[in-house]
């Protein structure tokens, strides 16, 4: 068995852990990353549709995402890398009294943590997005600096910069153990060798309780099965992702956009959940998405879908992300429970982490670790998840 020593190893390749590995290195650190799949990005992260928001309804959230933002909408200039970023913004539709009144009240906080977010009136909705079907749209709320990008060319852009900058990568080992001395990491053992660092990170996605149980703790982190799908490219016709938050038989809500490349890109939030690691399609999908789709914006009925898929969101019981030190494992750091957003929160929690580990906190860190701490109570909820 190989062995060989890091300043800190991170379980899982995707969202969180590669972009983790590349700011890491770049601050001088040995990283090794550790991942079950053949390459980086082959679990949740190749199976989401891509969305990027910092429009959320609590300021940790927020604080990532714009971060994250910033991160996706500069890399092309930054390092020429192609991730198919496109500025289209997000709109929350409401077509109810009850969808509205949830948006409204979260504009305040919104604003205040630096959102660029006001809420439209069905008119002038409708000339930001004049395929609405008109009957009975009240209005939305529309956040034009949120967009999108390709989920597999920002991974893989993120792997080649972390790989240039030191960070070492180890595909198709899976992890076994975790080496824990009085109540200290030293390391994790994988069904191929065995490594040593004084920090590691769990960012296993749908995997990582099972990676957390190594250490002794429990952490609720469960996968839901979510469904997607793809259409023909199409000339552009929509700028923003559109959202409706109204749940129905079957869904909680259900969002699109049009990709950079022309393609309408679709999932829904299943209701009842479907927890657990089943990631083959299924039939109800998309009849129900589709009448969905097509009663809010008509046009949408001749476009043929080309693909469906199904992917895991790491959940947790309010809807937050877990983020922070294991107070019983020194060293043990997590970075779970994404709840489906990994791909849009991923840089900014990658910083965040890079903080954690070089202790040189950030002004806002002590606040957004208080929202996303293994230990709080998970009894609130975020209401635009």
């Amino acid at each position: 068995m190989s062995r060989a020593e890091y300043d800190v190893i991170i379980i899982g390749a995707g969202s969180i852990g590669t972009p983790t590995a590349l700011f890491l290195a770049r601050k001088g650190f040995r990283v090794l990353v550790l991942d079950r799949n053949p390459s980086p990005g082959q679990s949740s992260n190749k199976r989401a549709i891509g969305g990027l928001r910092a429009t959320h309804s609590d300021p940790a959230k927020i604080k990532l995402g714009l971060r994250s933002l910033k991160i996706f909408s500069t890399w092309k200039e930054t390092y020429g890398d192609e991730i198919e970023w496109h500025q289209g913004g997000y709109c929350f539709v409401a077509y109810r009294e009850e969808e509205e009144k949830t948006l409204k009240e979260v504009l305040p906080l919104q604003k205040r943590h630096g959102l660029k977010i006001d809420w439209l009136e069905a008119e002038e909705l409708r000339k930001l997005l004049p395929d609405l079907n008109p009957r009975g749209l009240r209005g939305g709320a529309f956040s034009p600096e949120d967009g999108n990008a390709s989920p597999l060319l920002a991974v893989e852009a993120f792997y080649r910069r972390a790989r240039q900058a030191g960070a070492q990568f180890r595909f198709r080992e899976n992890v076994k153990n975790l080496v824990i001395e009085n109540g200290k990491v030293k390391g994790v053992v994988t069904d191929i060798g065995s490594y040593q660092a004084g920090v590691v990170i769990n960012a296993a996605g749908a995997w990582a309780a099972e990676v957390a149980g190594l250490a002794g703790m429990k952490i609720p982190v469960t996968p839901d099965s979510h469904e997607a799908a793809v259409t023909e490219p199409v000339q552009r016709f929509f700028e923003p992702m559109v959202v409706d938050i109204r749940p129905v038989k079957g869904s909680a809500n259900y969002y699109f956009y049009q990709h950079a490349t022309g393609q309408i890109i679709f999932c829904i939030t299943p209701s009842p959940s479907l927890w657990g690691f089943d990631e083959r399609e299924t039939s109800d999908f998309l009849p129900m998405v589709s009448r969905r789709m097509i009663e809010l914006m008509p046009r949408l009925q001749n476009i043929r879908v080309r693909r469906t898929w199904r992917g895991l969101y790491p959940m947790t019981p309010d809807g937050f992300p877990i983020v922070g030190w294991s107070k019983e494992i020194q060293g043990f750091l997590l970075a779970v429970g994404m709840c489906g957003q990994g791909f849009m929160l991923g840089p900014g929690v990658a910083e965040l982490l890079t903080r954690l580990v070089s202790g040189q906190p950030g002004p806002d860190d002590e606040e957004i670790l208080s929202y996303l701490s293994p230990y709080r109570n998970f009894v609130s909820e975020e209401k635009l998840k």
